[in-house]
């Protein structure tokens, strides 16, 4: 298993059960109802990568492809692009934050598709 991008995931995990529990303790009647469920997103995102983000640490483990290098950084920028361009946004209520979430949401896809080139047989 590749340490880096393992801990990156581990720590991106742990951070998305405390930014989900926060959302739905912290932030419940602190904000609107739109905005909860913009922080839930943002929360899901960042677990399902955290996942992805460890399957690309145990593929390392095996195969070292610089396409596997390219996921592992895709999805820990897009985790950060993505979901904390919609946490900043729901805290701050500056909406002009949500123009960078695309820019996460396209690292995500960058990622998926590097590590299907990584799998391609």
């Amino acid at each position: 298993m590749n340490a880096y991008f393992g801990s990156l995931a581990a720590i991106s995990g742990a951070l998305g059960v405390a930014a989900g529990a926060f959302g739905a303790h912290g932030l419940k009647d602190r904000v609107e109802e739109r905005m909860l469920d913009i922080w839930g997103t943002a929360a899901q995102y960042q677990l399902i990568h955290a996942l992805a983000l460890l399957a690309v640490a145990m593929l390392m483990g095996r195969n070292d492809a610089t396409s596997l290098n390219v996921a592992g950084h895709a999805f820990f920028w897009g985790t950060l692009i993505f979901s904390g361009s919609l946490y900043a946004l729901v805290l701050s209520g500056q909406t002009w934050l949500g123009a960078f979430t695309p820019i996460g949401g396209t690292a995500f896809i960058v990622g998926w598709v590097a590590v299907a080139v990584a799998l391609w047989p």
